[in-house]
Parts: C-alpha cells; structure tokens; sequence
C-alpha cells in the first residue's frame, strides 16, 4: 500500500495544466466497441481506472495502439465476446465501476452484453436500475445471477422507444444512448444527464454516423443507425482536478494559474469557489488564483442566512467538489453548511479533518456544517488512510495546508483519478514524496 508524506505549510507557486477528464474517458472508451473502424482518442488521463478499462477492452479484442502521450487508437473489428463468460472477466470487471458502460454498446452491436456487479468508490449506494431498466425498454431481456453477481442483457433486436429515466444518472445516460443509436426507429430519452462529458460522448457519436439531437438537454433524441464509423475526438480538461487546483491555491496562499480550462465547460464551478470568498480570475482559458494572504470570506445569502453548498445534476453543482469545498470552508471567515444529496457516505472523511483541528459538525450523513479558522489556527499534520479519490485529494490539500509533516496511505485510491498527482504538485513548489 503505497504512502504520500507531505511537509505542509509551504506556499505554492506556478502553473499547472488539468489532465483529461476521468469520468468523459470512460464513456468515451466504452464507444470504441460500437464500430469495427479505428477510432483515435486524444487527452487520455493515465490514471488507474483509465487503464484498467484499457486493459479490459484489450482482453476483449480491441487492438489499442499508443500514439503519444495521451493518444490512443482502438479498433474493435475482432471482439472476443467468450472473454465476457469467462472467470477472468468476472473478476476483471469488479475493479471499476466504469466498466458497466461497456455493456450497451456490446448490446447494441453484437446482441449481448454483461458485466459482473462493479466496485469502485465505497461513497454509498449507486443503483443500476436506470442502465438496465432503460435497455430492457429497448428491448433486452435482463437476466442476473444473485450468487455470481454478474448482470447479462440479451436482445435480437432493439427498437427505440420513448423513456423518461427515474433518475438523470450520467453513466446511466450513456449506456442507454448507446444501445440506441443502433437501435431500429426513433428513441427518446427524457430527464437525461446533460453533463459536459455526456455531450461529448453525443458529439463523437454523431461524428461517428449516429443521429442525436438534444444535445444539451435533458432529452436526447436519437434516430437509430445501421452502422457507425471511425473518428477522432480529444477529451476536455478535468473539471473536479481544475477545481481541486483552485481550493489547493486558496488553503495554501499560493498563486496559482490553472492552463487549458475549457471555461466554457465549469458551469457553475467558479462562481460556487467565488461564493467562499476565493478570487477566480479569467484570463484567457485559464483560471489564476491570486495569493489570498488576507484569507477569504464565506458569503450569506441575500437574507442573511447561512451559506449552503449543495450537490445536483448538471447544470447544478457536482457532488464530486463538495469534499474540495469543505476542506476549503474550514480556513475560511465565516461558516457553511454542505449539503451532500446524492451520495450517503462521502461525508465520512470529515473525522480526519476534526483530527487535524478542523472545526466540523456532522450533523447526519449528508450534511456537514463548517466553522471557518481565518487560518488564526492552522491544521495540524496527521496520519490517516485515504477512504476513495474526492476524499484522499482533499485530505491531501488539508495536509499541504497543515503545519508539519502528514502521512496519508492507500494512495492507490488518489492514483486512481489524479495523474502523477505528486510528480505534479513538486513542480509548483510542494513537498511531497511517495513512499511505497
């Protein structure tokens, strides 16, 4: 189990440029199996996750070739379809959640599709519900072993229909769209994740052959193809590392300029860090933070009432910088309340930060109300074990804020969504050092 040990306190310095997005490269991976075509794919994070659904593709047949740092070409004209009821695959795909995106294309292509039940982040319950129930309207028929726990969709033939999802889930959303756009007829889904990574997902589909319209929107439409070809696409910058870069800035005084943001793309992500206070500049499309050597203030709302920060789909707030800003809030002027909606158990690294001398109340496992410091009192170094990625990167900043040295273990969990994450931050100016 590998260990960072970071020396805190220290001011930053630099420029630093956000990786590819995590959560759009593993839609866009899983798009591969949808045509027999080369498809490139550039700005591909290397991070654990990312290559282990490499790697899973690879075992399926997909030839990947790598081009450059961060390009990939996959062609999927030889699918091995024995590997999916095979024992390595049934272990393969419990490592990654993002592996059950797999199964639509599979589904729409080849009539078939399974997945073991897949792990990822212990942050609470995330159903499967919406992927299944929205290919079973396809036409699928579902089936699943209790005692393997290994989920299968089968269908002849699938046929669009009209759908109104329970629940805008974003990996849901791209399963489903891309059973449909080889589906036969017209499918419409409503209540539909709009995310920037599912637009992109659409965008690569369309340049692909298939005919989505909605883009944007929570209502897809899709006319469904018989075929789609090869393309190229390059993913965005990372939206959840630009805004860990930001609240990284804030909590150690430092200046930083954040490169290659896609502004565009952040919503709602920068005015939510100028609500704490934080000055979020636009130059260019990169964000600078300035030294915030005064500190920064918590603003109320319009009556006076207590600042909260709360968790939607996009366009709202996502549920993946809640952690960023609470360990920011704690060496803010003023209090918040966090209000996490979506996940029951990402709050619980919270008791880490208490550790450190953060003033936090739990008040119930979505909800979390932060007493700023104004750094009149800084954190206090500790050791500690990083829970899943959010909570170990915002453990990580806390530690890089805190007075003496910190030791943080299952770093593995922060490898599997930061690239070269220490390699990075001793660039700017951090002490850190690995330690396996």
């Amino acid at each position: 189990m590998g260990t960072f040990k970071i020396e805190g306190g220290h001011q930053l310095k630099g420029s630093i440029r956000p990786q590819g997005a995590k959560n759009e490269a593993l839609q866009i991976l899983c798009a591969v199996l949808l045509t027999p075509e080369r498809v490139t794919i550039h700005n591909i994070p290397d991070i654990i996750d990312v290559n282990k659904l490499i790697g899973l593709l690879q075992k399926l047949g997909v030839k990947t070739e790598k081009l450059a740092e961060g390009t990939y070409t996959f062609q999927a004209d030889n699918v091995n379809l024995k590997y999916l009821e095979s024992p390595e695959f049934k272990e393969d795909g419990k490592g990654l959640r993002g592996s059950i995106m797999i199964v639509g294309p599979l589904l729409a292509r080849f009539g078939r599709g399974y997945i073991p039940k897949p792990g990822g982040d212990k942050i609470g319950r995330r159903r499967l519900d919406t992927h299944f129930e929205g290919l079973i309207k396809l036409g699928a028929k579902f089936r699943y072993s209790k005692e393997e726990q290994f989920y299968g969709v089968e269908a002849d033939t699938l046929k669009g229909t009209y759908m109104l999802l329970e629940e805008a889930s974003v990996t849901g959303t791209a399963n489903i769209l891309m059973a449909a756009v080889l589906a036969k007829g017209q499918t419409t889904i409503y209540n539909a994740a709009c995310e920037p990574y599912l637009q992109q997902l659409c965008k690569m589909l369309n340049r692909m052959g298939a005919k989505i319209s909605g883009v944007g929107s929570n209502m897809l439409i899709i006319d469904g193809v018989e075929s789609l070809g090869g393309t190229e696409h390059t993913m965005l910058p990372d939206m959840i590392e630009i805004g860990s870069w930001i609240g990284l800035a804030a909590m150690t005084k430092s200046e930083l300029t954040i490169t290659n943001v896609s502004w565009d793309d952040l919503g709602i992500i920068p005015n939510v860090f100028r609500k704490l206070g934080i000055t979020v500049e636009k130059q260019g499309d990169n964000i600078h933070i300035p030294a915030h050597t005064d500190g920064y203030e918590i603003q109320s709302f319009i009556d006076g009432s207590i600042l909260t920060i709360s968790d939607a789909p996009w366009p709202g707030f996502t549920p993946d910088l809640l952690s960023i800003i609470l360990v920011v809030a704690t060496q803010a002027r003023g209090s918040v309340l966090v209000h996490q909606k979506m996940f029951e158990s990402r709050l619980f690294f919270v008791d880490k930060l208490i550790d450190m001398g953060a003033k936090i109340i739990l008040c119930d496992p979505h909800r979390a109300t932060v007493i700023g410091h104004d750094f009149k009192s800084t954190l206090k170094a500790t050791t500690m074990t990083s829970p899943d990625i959010r909570a170990g990167v915002s453990l990580l900043i806390a530690a890089l804020s805190a007075k003496g040295t910190s030791t943080i273990m299952n770093i593995e969990q922060i490898d599997r969504g930061y690239e070269n994450i220490d390699e990075r931050l001793r660039a700017i100016g951090a002490r850190i050092e690995r330690v396996q």
